[in-house]
């Protein structure tokens, strides 16, 4: 089958691989229809998250088709068009049963924090994802979930994490009424989560970033105010000013460790590597926010440590709240909205390119290129 295939930072192919196997009673093997690059991807791309090994194929965000399933398998059959969460569950450990689905504990046992996730380093359970012709989806009865016939595969495809992972931001923000939030980040994920802070009853959204056709982007997409962070002399202050100098009732990190905007952090965050990347987004996120508001983050960090200003987040009351996306959990809801047009998702979709031409689909994202907001790679097998 081909498939994308990592051969270090900034090198990435696609070539041919074993199609995968049936290993356990309780897999399927889906043909995919359609994968995504996702911004978390470039994480690894560029060779900032521990344990990415040469051979790794990519990719958490895919749909497809099941074409054959194992003997456990009671809720899925042949032919079934699935999304299937990013998040690798059991359905059964302690944390499953508190839908907390991304920190499954039997799909990941050699971590401490995060569960498996499919195409996301060895650190993330090591399994194959799915920028390729097939994948094996272990846990086939708690995660995939059946497409709506009349639901567009490209709304579709972004369900397995850009639209749970930017709605649960919005949730964990405990977005209420009439609320000021400050989005940081204008990728996909916090162009969605402008989107969905509005499904909450947001008063006010703004989105920080640096990237003018992002911001004109999310401006018309959301709509929101959207702001170049290299046209302020202070993010925070501008934020303060912008709040009667209260803060923003909630402050949302959709950036993580490679964010741009502080020279010390990116010197030790992403040049010299002293901590796990730059934290210049959750920085502006803790200083920014209101005493007693709520700071949510879902921009990916790695497991060691970053240099975070935790006076500031005791001595003003914040709440923080993070986590991997609860994919599973959300999805009923989600696909609801999709179905009932209060979400249309595939609207952030810019660049559809076949999987044979992986290489350049990393290099226009990452690059920035052609302003390209969200990629989509279409197998060569796909009928879709």
């Amino acid at each position: 089958m081909l498939a994308m295939d990592y051969r270090g930072p900034y090198r990435v192919r696609a070539v041919q691989k074993p199609e995968p196997e049936i290993e356990h009673p309780d897999d399927c093997i889906v043909q995919v229809t359609r994968s995504c690059i996702c911004g978390s991807d470039l994480h690894l791309y560029h060779g900032f998250v521990p344990d990415t090994r040469v051979g790794s194929t990519f990719g958490h965000e895919f749909i497809g088709i099941v074409v054959e399933v194992g003997l456990n398998v009671q809720k899925l059959k042949v032919g079934d068009h699935v999304i299937v969460p990013f998040n690798i569950s059991c359905g059964k450990c302690a944390f499953c049963k508190q839908e907390l689905y991304g920190n499954c504990h039997e799909s990941n046992p050699e971590a401490t924090a995060v569960g498996g996730i499919f195409g996301y380093s060895h650190t993330a359970g090591g399994f194959l994802g799915g920028q390729a012709e097939y994948v094996r989806v272990p846990y086939a009865d708690v995660g995939p979930t059946v497409i709506p016939p009349e639901m567009d595969p490209e709304n579709a495809v972004l369900l397995t994490d850009v639209v749970p992972t930017a709605y649960q931001a919005c949730e964990m923000g405990g977005i209420v009424s009439r609320d000021t939030v400050v989005i940081f980040g204008a990728g996909p994920i916090g162009i969605m989560a402008a989107k969905c802070a509005w499904l909450f009853g947001a008063g006010r959204v703004i989105v920080i970033d640096n990237v003018d056709y992002r911001l004109e982007f999310v401006k018309n997409y959301a709509p929101c105010e959207a702001y170049n962070f290299d046209e302020m002399n202070d993010v925070v202050e501008f934020v303060k000013k912008a709040t009667d100098w209260f803060g923003a009732d909630v402050c949302i990190d959709a950036v993580g460790c490679e964010a741009n905007g502080d020279a010390w952090q990116s010197l030790t965050g992403k040049i010299l590597l002293l901590q796990s990347g730059s934290a210049t987004a959750l920085h502006w996120a803790i200083n920014s926010v209101k005493k007693g508001g709520i700071v949510s983050i879902v921009g990916v960090y790695g497991p060691t440590g970053n240099l975070v200003p935790i006076g500031n987040v005791v001595n003003k009351g914040i709440t923080i709240r993070a986590n991997q996306a609860s994919v599973k959990r959300n999805l009923p809801k989600l696909i609801e909205h999709v179905m009932e047009g209060r979400l249309n998702p595939k609207e952030i979709i810019t660049h559809r390119i076949p999987l044979e031409h992986v290489s350049d689909a990393y290099r226009i994202f990452s690059d920035k290129l052609d302003n390209c907001i969200k990629t989509v790679l279409i197998p060569p097998s796909s009928n879709y």
